[in-house]
């Protein structure tokens, strides 16, 4: 049974918050809150939220900040511990137009099997920065995969099938920070499960909450890349032994 939830990782986005769960409101959706460790101002706002709109929301706290792919993960387990078959993942920040989740709802629900990864399209708030190391996991990403099914990895909305999304990340590693959008999609792939992507419109607001790290998650998503690399040798090797034998 087609049975759907949002799922927004939450870290100090205390500003932002509030908007885009109003803006997800008019879905008529059921929403889990993933609190990664948040400080005691973005907690309390959160604790606000959930209290005085418990109809929708159902609040996830992680007691320290685990990262974005932590988050996620805790907040697939609770979707589908709730009963849900699929979850749209929504960055809590207000990069994501709203206007784009319908055709997510309608794919998913016509291809309940099928992973729905969004691909930005940029307006001219885009860092320069951002958008040329996107360029070079997306190179990464087709040598890992042997293909070009992926037309971008590291898009924050998506449409997750709920058991084959948790089995995946149960029997095989996935990274816990900024490397976790990209590593469950090429595994993913590597499954031969489906993958769609859809077009969703990207805004960086000017006073937005990034955590993303330069060092530290360039170090980690280098990591992931050489990790998938390597095991997509190991891969290719044992379908030649074989043959070679």
């Amino acid at each position: 049974m087609f049975n759907l939830c949002f799922v927004v990782p939450v870290y100090n986005h205390q500003e932002a918050i509030a908007g885009t769960l109003k803006s997800l409101s008019a879905f008529n959706l059921p929403c889990v809150l993933v609190d990664d460790g948040s400080d005691s101002v973005c907690r309390n706002e959160l604790e606000r939220l959930a209290k005085t709109q418990s109809d929708w929301l159902y609040l996830v706290v992680r007691s320290t900040n685990g990262g974005k792919g932590a988050a996620v993960k805790s907040g697939l387990r609770a979707a589908h511990s709730l009963g849900f078959s699929h979850a749209i993942q929504v960055d809590a920040d207000g990069q994501h137009d709203p206007r784009d989740i319908p055709q997510f709802l309608q794919l998913c629900s016509q291809q309940p099997q099928t992973l729905a990864c969004g691909y930005p399209v940029y307006d001219h708030s885009v860092p320069l920065g951002r958008l040329l190391g996107r360029y070079l996991t997306h190179v990464w990403v087709w040598i890992n995969t042997l293909s070009l099914e992926i037309r971008d990895s590291m898009c924050g909305l998506r449409c997750y099938p709920l058991a084959e999304s948790i089995a995946l990340i149960d029997e095989e590693f996935t990274g816990d920070r900024m490397d976790f959008d990209t590593e469950i999609l090429v595994r993913w792939h590597w499954r031969n499960l489906p993958i769609a992507q859809l077009p969703v419109n990207v805004h960086y607001p000017t006073d937005g909450v990034s955590h993303f790290r330069g060092l530290r998650d360039n170090l980690l998503i280098s990591s992931m890349h050489s990790r998938l690399f390597f095991g997509m040798l190991t891969r290719k090797l044992r379908k030649l032994i074989p043959a070679v034998t």
